[in-house]
C-alpha cells in the first residue's frame, strides 16, 4: 500500500506535465519539448517568490500566472512564425530553446541545487505502517482540483468548446468565427501553467530545485503522451498513473534491474505493440 501511494504522488506529477504539453499538441500538431524548461522556470520562479513574500500559496499563484505568460511568450516569438513550415522545424526549435533555457537558468539561478523547505503545518497520515506525509497530501490534492478544474474549463466553457474545435480543424474553427490566436495563447497558459505548478510540487517534494530538472520530465512527459494517444486529455491521465505504477511497482518488487528511467519506455513499446494509437485516439477529449 506505501507503494500505490507513492505511485500516486509520482503519478499526479506526470500527469500535471503531460496534460499541459497535450493541450499544446492537441491544438498545434508540435512537439514543445521546451515545456520541460517551462516546469523549470515554475519551480525556481516559485522558489524566489516563496524567499520573498515567505506564503508557499502566494508563491504559487505568484509562479503560476506569470510561467502562463512566460508559456504565451514562447508560442509567439517561437512557433507562431514556423507554424506552417514542416513539423521538424518547431521541433528542432523547442529542442534549442530547452538547451538554452537551461544555461539561462544556471546564469541567473546558479548552477547548483538549492533547497526548497516548506512545512505545510498538517500532520502525516498514518493508517496501518502507511504513511501518506504532508507533502503527498498537498500533492494529490492540488491534483485532483487541477484535474477538476481542468474538465470544467475543456467541457463547459467557451474557451474549452474553442480549444476542442481548433483541435479538430483550425482553418474551419477560424470560420465559424472561434479567435484561433486567442486560443491558441490561452492554450499554452493553461499548459505551462500546469507545467509551473508540477515544477513547484516536485521542488517542495524533493526539497530541491535546480536548472537540469526538467530533463526527465522531457522524454517522461513525451512518453505519456504517446501510450495516453496524441492529443488526448484524457488518454494523459491514464497514461501517467499507468507509468507511474509501472515504474513503481516493478522497481519495489524486481529491484533496480534496469534503471527505473529505462521502465518508461518499456512501458511504451508494450502498449503500443497491442495498441499502436495509443490509448484514447481522438483529440483534446
Amino acid at each position: 500500500m506505501q507503494d500505490v501511494v507513492n505511485a500516486l504522488v509520482l503519478g499526479s506529477i506526470y500527469v500535471l506535465i503531460s496534460v499541459g504539453l497535450t493541450l499544446v499538441y492537441g491544438i498545434l500538431k508540435i512537439l514543445h519539448i521546451a515545456h520541460a524548461g517551462i516546469y523549470t522556470l515554475g519551480a525556481f520562479l516559485g522558489l524566489m517568490f516563496y524567499h520573498m513574500t515567505g506564503s508557499f500559496w502566494v508563491s504559487l499563484l505568484l509562479s503560476i500566472f506569470l510561467t502562463g505568460i512566460a508559456g504565451i511568450g514562447v508560442y509567439r516569438y517561437f512557433y507562431r512564425k514556423v507554424l506552417g513550415e514542416s513539423r521538424i522545424v518547431p521541433l528542432v526549435i523547442s529542442i534549442g530553446l530547452f538547451i538554452v533555457m537551461q544555461d539561462l537558468y544556471r546564469l541567473v539561478w546558479g548552477p547548483y541545487r538549492q533547497p526548497f523547505a516548506v512545512n505545510f503545518g498538517i500532520n502525516d497520515i498514518r493508517i496501518n505502517g502507511v504513511v501518506i506525509t504532508q507533502h503527498q497530501i498537498v500533492i494529490l490534492i492540488i491534483t485532483a482540483v487541477s484535474l477538476i478544474l481542468v474538465y470544467l474549463v475543456m467541457n463547459h466553457t467557451k474557451l474549452g468548446l474553442a480549444m476542442r474545435a481548433c483541435a479538430e480543424d483550425m482553418a474551419i474553427a477560424g470560420t465559424l468565427g472561434v479567435d484561433v490566436e486567442r486560443t491558441i495563447s490561452m492554450a499554452f497558459f493553461l499548459g505551462s501553467a500546469l507545467a509551473a505548478l508540477a515544477g513547484i510540487l516536485v521542488g517542495v517534494y524533493e526539497n530541491n530545485v535546480y536548472p537540469t530538472m526538467g530533463e526527465v520530465p522531457s522524454y517522461k512527459s513525451f512518453v505519456v503522451i504517446v501510450l495516453g494517444g496524441f492529443g488526448s486529455l484524457y488518454g494523459a491521465v491514464l497514461a501517467g498513473f499507468i507509468l507511474a505504477f509501472a515504474e513503481t511497482l516493478l522497481v519495489a518488487w524486481k529491484g533496480f534491474v534496469l534503471p527505473r528511467d529505462a521502465i518508461a519506455f518499456l512501458v511504451m513499446i508494450a502498449v503500443l505493440m497491442i495498441k499502436p494509437e495509443g490509448l484514447f485516439r481522438r483529440a483534446t477529449r
